[in-house]
């Protein structure tokens, strides 16, 4: 009896063995639509292969998860970058056809964990479709229901396995629907914490720029908001003649893509792949509302956010959107530290005062003490990590039941 025990004692080891072993070498499946979800995609793909050197990875994302991984994107984020209704319209064979090549795939690379980072229009359908296949999804960076498509909470309940939220308030707005959320972080805190920039001397040299105070433009990643936002954006230089203005060119678009916008502004320079050092060496900023607003303040840049669209989509979102505020800084602080001009606000006069009252004086500094109280309450634990934690835990316990 007692050699029985013993035996079937050391078959459990081994069993369990066996199953941390088989643990290893995990196939993640992650999904990225956008210059920001590459980004953060890309740091968990590090952090995941810090905890299994062997994990294997699919991905639709860009040139960081390229970097990470050594591989080609299944479909890269620039051909998916779609905005607004006709924009999806002019692209919708295109769009049909990359629901078709993931979802096939998926089915062929067989993952431990299919990871939905942002894009919702897109990655929901996934999850729908990964759900029916019996595939466990994890959302990372969660869709901004709060804000706007609250219905598709019930799309989160129903076919997303684990949620991983990066603003703080959104655990308790999950929880009164029923979903079970965990805050991990923004990893925008990470990304700017692990930014090793060039000296401002180097990144001046670098872009043939004067030793004169910076003032970033960011006109955002899409074409819509190019066309709509950045000739407004130019319309204030000739008010700001101490300061060399620089645009932070998007990775989705060209050099020639400015070209149109710039041809009465022949002195702006473009600088590609070097948003966060631009940040570094600026001393404030305007910005289209989005990730870059969260990004420009955790580099301590007073900055403005703007943002415009069709009139018709303003006077249709403005009935949707349920939101006080609309760039991130304010929404997470839950009050106003920095200057929001939208639409019809969106005009020379008023990017005009707002600039001109955070490149000096009293609000600047209040800016600055308000980016310190945000940044403490983001929390300044690895994000990428934790998040990478707590999706490995999640696949161990599922494995056991398979």
């Amino acid at each position: 009896m007692a050699k029985y025990r013993a035996t079937n004692t050391l078959n459990n080891i081994g069993i369990l063995v066996y199953l941390c072993l088989k643990l290893d070498n995990m196939k993640y499946f992650i999904i990225a639509g956008e210059a920001s979800g590459d980004l953060h995609a890309a740091n968990l793909m590090k952090a995941l292969l810090k905890k299994d050197k062997q994990a294997e990875f699919m991905f639709l994302g860009g040139d960081l998860m390229k970097a990470v991984s050594h591989k080609e994107p299944l479909i890269d984020y620039k051909k998916m970058a779609f905005m607004g209704v006709i924009d999806v319209l002019k692209n919708i064979k295109t769009i049909y056809h990359n629901f078709k090549r993931t979802k096939k795939a998926l089915i062929a690379f067989k993952p431990d964990s299919v990871i939905l980072v942002d894009y919702p229009g897109f990655n929901l359908k996934i999850a729908a479709f990964a759900h029916k296949k019996g595939y466990k999804t994890t959302y990372y960076i969660s869709p901004k229901l709060w804000a706007w498509k609250e219905g598709r909470v019930k799309k989160i309940k129903k076919y997303v396995d684990q949620l991983l939220v990066i603003l703080p308030f959104e655990t308790d707005y999950y929880k009164k629907h029923g979903i079970e959320a965990t805050y991990v972080g923004n990893p925008v805190v990470d990304a700017v914490k692990n930014h090793q920039g060039k000296s401002r001397k180097e990144f001046l040299h670098q872009n043939k720029l004067k030793d004169k105070p910076v003032i970033a433009l960011l006109p955002g990643s899409r074409r819509q908001e190019l066309k709509m936002i950045l000739p407004g954006m130019l319309k204030i230089i000739k008010k700001f003649p101490g300061y060399q203005f620089v645009i932070s060119g998007a990775p989705s678009f060209k050099p020639e893509d400015y070209h149109y916008w710039l041809k009465n502004y022949p002195d702006i320079p473009v600088v590609f792949n070097q948003t966060y050092d631009l940040l570094q060496h600026s001393h404030s900023a305007v910005v289209t509302s989005g990730t870059a607003a969260l990004e420009t303040a955790l580099f301590k840049v007073p900055q403005v956010v703007v943002y415009k669209t069709h009139n018709w989509q303003y006077a249709i979102g403005k009935h949707l959107v349920k939101i006080d505020f609309f760039s991130l800084p304010n929404l997470i602080m839950q009050r106003p530290i920095i200057p929001e001009l939208l639409q019809h606000e969106f005009n020379t006069q008023n990017l005009t005062k707002h600039l001109k009252a955070l490149n000096k004086g009293p609000e600047r500094e209040q800016c600055l003490k308000d980016y310190e109280a945000l940044e403490n309450l983001l929390g300044k634990e690895p994000v990428s990590e934790k998040a990478a934690n707590e999706i490995v835990a999640f696949i161990k316990k599922q494995k056991p039941a398979n």
